[in-house]
């Protein structure tokens, strides 16, 4: 099971990179709010995290 989080943890870390890289650091708290608007079940917060990162996209 350690090894599985860990596993997760830096896949996640390494997406966040990706996305601070190609959308630079509106991009990076854009996704912040989604990873945490979902674990928190706070449908606000996963909203406005998916609407920053689809306007960067569009």
């Amino acid at each position: 099971m350690p090894v599985y989080a860990l596993a997760l943890a830096a896949v996640a870390i390494g997406f966040e990179r990706l996305v601070e890289w190609r959308f630079g650091a509106l991009g990076a708290v854009g996704f912040v709010l989604l990873s945490v608007g979902v674990k928190a079940r706070n449908v606000t917060c996963s909203c406005i995290g998916a609407a920053v990162l689809t306007m960067l996209i569009v």
